[in-house]
């Protein structure tokens, strides 16, 4: 059994089917949570299909959780999943998926700069026989000129140099199969980036484009130091380009100090030019200095997601679940889950 999966939720499945599961991470946002769920819940109704909100609180301080209680508890469609703390974007998505019972599931951010208004176009993809939805931001309204230019060269480079086709300018906001989930589900690695394994696993894939709104209230979680840390996290799971980057550094600093060792040794003998000792000592000591530190710096990069690979922890921990109005007994559905073979999980057609 996978070793992430807090539960299968096996009476969901051999019970009565969900259609359509929207995942929600939520950290902080009881400013947007009201606003959200109305209209959210106005795109779903339309759509005349069963369907479930899957909330998933990060852990947060202000009254998210208790709005989410709340509503889990007035409304039998939304599921309300409490990790025991702030376990990240990542972790979090990754508990909505597992939570999520239905036979598509969308993943959308709470402040409603990806418009709910989408779904039913992401639907009709899915039924013509996507089992990956992308949506692509043709346009990113709200934010600064140097967020949009370095989220674009992100992006590309991020493609250029991962030996996975990662689709530019999608967040993610998007549509999975159940088959897609499954995929998912196999990944057993504890330093995610959620929107590199959702490119790992292939499957048909259909693009969509929109134009990304403002946050409806409340403010962005993400400051630039937070952003750039998701970059690298990116980067050093997707690719060993760095590692590659720094032995090429190290060739090329080894080729200019036995060149640089030649010039000096030219001018001693040659020239008669008395050799300047402590400037040029300085000088290459610097730079062999700073070569090796960022060498060791980019190994210890890898060796330490090893590291935290080998500890096996869980990618999250759930304090609470409130389904259908009721809180959850966890270990309960846990076990129950064990005891039912994985042929009873085969994906909704």
């Amino acid at each position: 059994m996978n070793a992430l999966r807090e539960a299968w939720r096996p009476e969901f499945f051999q019970g009565e089917k969900t259609e359509l599961s929207v995942v929600i991470p939520l950290y902080n946002e009881h400013e947007v949570i009201a606003i959200m769920y109305e209209r959210l819940t106005a795109v779903l109704a339309g759509l005349n299909i069963s369907y479930e909100l899957v909330m998933v609180d990060d852990g947060s301080r202000d009254g998210t959780p208790n709005m989410m209680n709340a509503l889990a508890k007035d409304d039998p469609a939304v599921t309300a999943v409490f990790l025991s703390r702030n376990f990240g974007k990542e972790a979090a998505l990754t508990a909505g998926l597992e939570h999520a019972a239905g036979a598509a599931v969308i993943i959308m951010d709470a402040d409603l700069q990806d418009p709910p208004e989408l779904i039913p176009q992401m639907l009709r993809a899915w039924k013509d026989g996507a089992d990956v939805v992308c949506m692509r931001r043709r346009s990113r309204a709200g934010e600064t000129w140097f967020k949009r230019y370095s989220a674009r060269q992100f992006y590309r480079t991020l493609n250029a140099i991962s030996e996975v086709d990662i689709p530019p300018d999608t967040g993610d906001f998007r549509l999975l199969s159940r088959k897609a989930v499954y995929a998912l589900q196999q990944l057993n690695e504890r330093n995610r980036y959620m929107k590199g394994l959702f490119a790992w696993i292939g499957l048909p894939t259909t693009v969509i484009e929109y134009d990304r709104m403002p946050r409806v209230a409340g403010v962005t979680k993400w400051d630039y130091l937070s952003l750039f840390n998701l970059a690298f996290q990116g980067i050093t799971s997707f690719s060993t380009a760095p590692l590659r980057l720094a032995m090429v550094g190290g060739l090329l600093t080894a080729l200019f100090g036995v060149l640089f060792t030649l010039w000096i040794v030219v001018k001693a003998l040659v020239l008669g030019d008395p050799v300047q000792g402590y400037p040029s000592l300085i000088s290459m000591i610097t730079i062999l200095g700073g070569v090796q530190l960022l060498s060791v710096g980019l190994l210890g990069e890898y060796i330490g997601k090893t590291y935290y690979e080998t500890k096996q922890r869980p990618v999250y921990l759930v304090r609470d679940v409130v389904r259908r109005g009721k809180p959850v007994d966890e270990m309960a559905t846990r076990s129950a889950s064990m005891s039912v073979g994985k042929e009873s999980y085969a994906p909704v057609n």
